[in-house]
């Protein structure tokens, strides 16, 4: 059987297509949801800011991002930030296997991985480019197998080149991740413990679909990292220290928070059933509860949670977000004013209060919610839902050119450029010229073209 001229030519395009995406990589956030939770970064960047540290990072400059994903995994994807799967603190089983999977990623972040990702690339797609002439060349004249068959052989080469690349990499950030936690004086329990979960998952692939080529992986085999780092991990000072029981209790408090929100209700409460009474399984059926449509269940747990603990902050954020997304916003004021002050204004909490004061309707709360979802912009500009919130306490208040300045502000975050220029001009239209409201409007929309151009080209 043989392939016409033009098939091999569309064979061509399609590997070449192939070599440009490996030699480019892979975008890992372009379909992944970011989960914004004030209780959760506050305990991740608590668990990391000694790791970071030993790194030689500031722990202030250091992101650890949530991801809303059932996988096990974490990554990283450029600049100062550990991007953390939701799926994998569910997998884990304390605070230590999750900083041991920090410090590994810290690892990739000091070794400049992500920067030097192009050096493997460039070799596998220099192999990959030749095999193509090759193979092109012996299919044109009409050898069209054995030119496929170069083609192929090339590829496979150029895929071994550039995981054996990555595997380097990723022995390289598990060796300087052992030694972060060291100089940190934490256990490598952890990082160990969570390499036999990764192995178990690659049995369990094994069994089901076929042996594990070792030599066709990103990563090296889990149980071959354990075996190269056990003996650090042992020697090490800090191999016995235990996790702060206060950490553990944030921990326990945490996994099954994401429970009750990732999974599906009916497997939450199954994870958490009734006969469980303690803290965190509170705290799961609550959000199970409240995803399932059943507030007033939620709202039974939430009351429990408030009596073991009625200063909890992040038990009285949930009361007033069930309260309000069950559309009794004036009951929810209350808790939620709690919750900010316990919290130190987290922006997050101190957003959802802004929202909750505009949802009641009462004029007399309009300043009040201006004011609050101000102080959380200028905290964490990065909240789109912040200056939408923002955007409708200015409009109410008869403030049109704030507004419209909150609004620009929200397009640029989400991307709309277009809607941002907008916004910004319409703002700079009626705000007083040299304000810093309306250099900021300027910026915005300066920004905005740019990026608008940028993406034309």
């Amino acid at each position: 059987m043989t392939r016409s001229r033009s098939s091999w030519f569309g064979l061509v395009r399609g590997l070449l297509v192939t070599v440009l995406t490996l030699a480019l990589g892979t975008q890992p956030l372009a379909a992944q949801s970011i989960l914004r939770d004030a209780e959760t970064e506050a305990y991740l960047k608590d668990i990391a800011a000694p790791i970071i540290a030993a790194a030689g990072l500031q722990p202030n400059n250091v992101d650890i991002v949530l991801i809303g994903d059932k996988e096990i995994n974490a990554f990283v994807a450029g600049g100062q930030a550990v991007y953390i799967h939701s799926g994998l603190i569910e997998r884990a089983d304390n605070t230590n296997e999750i900083q041991g999977v920090i410090a590994h990623e810290l690892g990739h972040i000091t070794g400049g991985h992500i920067i030097r990702n192009g050096e493997g690339a460039k070799g596998a797609t220099g192999i990959s480019i030749l095999s193509l002439l090759i193979g092109a060349a012996a299919a044109a004249a009409g050898a069209g197998e054995a030119g496929m068959g170069v083609m192929m052989a090339g590829q496979q080469a150029a895929m071994g080149k550039y995981l054996a690349f990555n595997r380097v990499q990723e022995a390289s950030a598990d060796a300087a991740g052992v030694g972060f936690l060291e100089k940190a004086n934490i256990s490598g329990k952890g990082m160990l413990s969570f390499f036999l979960k990764l192995k178990q998952e690659e049995y369990r692939y094994a069994s089901t679909y076929a042996a594990v080529d070792p030599f066709m992986q990103t990563h090296p085999l889990s149980g071959d990292r354990e075996a190269t780092l056990k003996a650090d991990v042992l020697r090490s000072p800090a191999y016995e220290k235990r996790t702060d029981p206060a950490i553990e209790a944030r921990f326990l408090r945490i996994k099954a928070k994401l429970i009750g929100f990732m999974d599906d209700p009916t497997s939450a409460l199954r994870k958490y059933p009734e006969t469980d009474q303690s803290m965190a399984a509170h705290y799961a059926r609550a959000y199970a509860w409240h995803r399932g449509a059943y507030p007033d269940k939620a709202l039974q747990e939430v009351d429990k949670l408030v009596a073991m603990a009625p200063d909890d902050p992040y038990f009285r954020e949930l009361q007033g977000q069930i309260l309000l997304e069950s559309g009794r916003p004036k009951e929810a004021v209350a808790p939620l004013r709690m919750a900010v002050q316990g919290s130190r204004a987290s922006p997050l909490i101190a957003s959802l209060l802004g929202h909750a004061l505009l949802a009641t309707e009462d004029r007399a709360n309009l300043d009040e919610a201006r004011d609050v979802l101000k102080v959380a912009v200028s905290r964490d500009r990065d909240n789109p839902f912040a200056w939408y919130t923002l955007g409708m306490a200015y409009a109410r208040l008869g403030d049109e050119p704030r507004a419209q300045l909150a609004t620009a502000e929200r397009y640029a975050l989400t991307g709309n450029m277009g809607l941002a220029v907008a916004s910004a001009e319409a703002a700079m239209s009626r705000l007083p010229r040299g304000t810093s409201d309306y250099i900021r409007a300027e910026d915005i929309a300066l920004a905005a073209r740019a990026s608008a151009r940028d993406r034309k080209r």
